[in-house]
């Protein structure tokens, strides 16, 4: 038997949990002219959600992590190697002779690896125009290219104004759906809904929450009986409990209770202690790391959320004091907001209560 839970890749299939609404609120963005702005804390499974839909719409698509891009020439790179990846490089190369900063191809045979590379680009708003512009070149009305930027938000940071150049670019286009996903809310909310931002209401705007828990309880219990045979109901509410419906960390906790109830034969009644605590063992010494890195504020901020308690109603600190740390907390991904400010992590937010007085 096979463990039913996955963690820390992309999910499809058995392992896709739910989001049927918002699956189908993406589809009908996908098949209209529209562009799409997701957002959602890091690990609550944006990138494989929109994976499934754009896998699921048949459409032809170019997936880029701006986090891998740290200037324009990586983006180009990045662009065209997603053009040959959909093309034959022999039925499009001669469209790269337009280009004003000619890329040089090298392919592996035997690998069939590809490099790209640009000469030393004086014109680089030039380079960027022309990967764009190829895109749309190679596209269909009736079969839209989608582009997909994931962690676009990193992306606006690589040089002042590069935002304004690409939407004079991209808004020309007609034959091409971009997707935007962003895990930074503050600054994904600036992009798209400042209204001086260039990039104001581009598109639909989407925020991802975590799974209602009806559903994940669904999901989970009806994994989890096949090796819990009593108690696996109630089981099922005390990882949920736990995780919040944390979409990654109830799939982790899920998938270490699933092996030790399998493999090793732990008592239900053990199960959801021995794995947190499994858990939290392996990553000792990263909580250990995290914990140290923040200043005194913040170790009080988090301390205080990780108790379940108010940071705002803390007398010994200043409302502004809070809000700056909560928010550079929330821009870094250790703290996220859905109803009320809360721990990321649920295994640093027990290790905090157990560890720190």
């Amino acid at each position: 038997m096979k463990n039913p839970f996955k963690f820390g890749t992309l999910v499809d299939n058995q392992y896709f949990t739910d989001r049927i609404e918002e699956l189908e609120q993406i589809n009908r963005i996908l098949n209209s002219p529209n562009h799409l702005i997701l957002i959602s804390p890091r690990r609550f499974g944006k990138s494989s959600l929109v994976k499934k839909a754009v896998t699921e719409s048949k459409h032809p698509y170019i997936s880029i992590n701006m986090q891998q891009v740290t200037c324009i020439e990586d983006l180009a790179s990045l662009l065209l190697k997603g053009v040959f990846r959909l093309h034959p490089w022999e039925k499009i190369k001669h469209l790269l002779a337009n280009f004003r900063v000619m890329p040089t191809v090298s392919i592996t045979p035997l690998s069939e690896n590809m490099e790209i590379g640009f000469q030393t680009a004086s014109n680089i708003s030039a380079l960027l125009e022309d990967a764009l512009s190829l895109v749309e070149k190679v596209s269909d009305e009736d079969n839209r290219i989608i582009v997909i930027f994931d962690e676009f938000q990193d992306f606006i940071e690589i040089e002042k104004g590069i935002d304004k150049k690409m939407r004079s670019i991209i808004q020309e286009q007609s034959k091409v759906n971009y997707i935007f996903l962003g895990s930074e809310e503050s600054m994904m909310s600036d992009i798209f809904e400042r209204k001086k931002s260039p990039f104001y209401h581009f598109g639909q705007l989407m925020r991802l929450k975590k799974i209602p828990y009806n559903d994940f309880h669904k999901y989970v219990n009806d994994r989890i009986k096949d090796v819990v045979t009593d108690n696996h109901d109630k089981l099922t509410e005390e990882i949920l409990s736990f995780t919040s419906c944390h979409p990654y960390y109830t799939q982790q906790l899920a998938a270490t209770i699933w092996d030790n109830a399998y493999y090793k034969k732990i008592k239900s009644e053990d199960l959801l202690t021995t794995s947190i605590n499994q858990i939290i063992q392996s990553h000792d010494l990263d909580f250990e790391r995290i914990w140290m890195s923040f200043n005194n504020t913040d170790k009080k901020i988090v301390r205080i959320l990780s108790k379940e308690e108010k940071p705002y109603e803390n007398k010994m600190l200043p409302t502004s004091t809070v809000y700056s740390s909560i928010r550079k907390m929330m821009k870094k991904g250790f703290l996220i907001k859905e109803d009320k400010y809360e721990v990321e992590d649920p295994f640093f937010r027990k290790w905090i209560c157990e560890r720190i007085p």
